[in-house]
């Protein structure tokens, strides 16, 4: 939705300001690391590891963060927030680090 609605409701101010691949790259982070929280939460289902959870609580704030600065990037045009995304980002990839290691823990 967040997607569609940039595309059609802020296409126009997104081209005027450069910042169409921006929002594009704010939304497909959000998309991909949802899916990732969804399927630790699904995991948290089967597998009892304290690191999902953590890993959960990093794919969460990361995305806030990452996609969140970005978001605000795109529609105030505030660039001092292009410099906490890398945060976010870190973020998520510590995310990806803790569910890896709950895996390979639980096998």
């Amino acid at each position: 939705m967040i997607g569609a609605f940039g595309a059609h409701a802020l296409g126009p101010m997104l081209e005027a300001t450069n910042r169409t691949a921006t929002f594009e790259t704010a939304v497909k982070y959000q998309m991909y690391h949802t899916l990732a929280l969804l399927a630790v939460g699904l995991l948290l289902f089967r597998v009892q590891e304290p690191t999902l959870q953590i890993a959960a609580w990093c794919f969460f704030i990361g995305i806030l963060i990452f996609s969140g600065s970005l978001y605000v990037l795109c529609l105030t045009g505030v660039t001092w927030l292009g410099a906490i995304t890398p945060i976010g980002g870190t973020t998520l990839i510590a995310g990806w680090g803790f569910l890896f290691y709950a895996i390979s823990k639980a096998l």
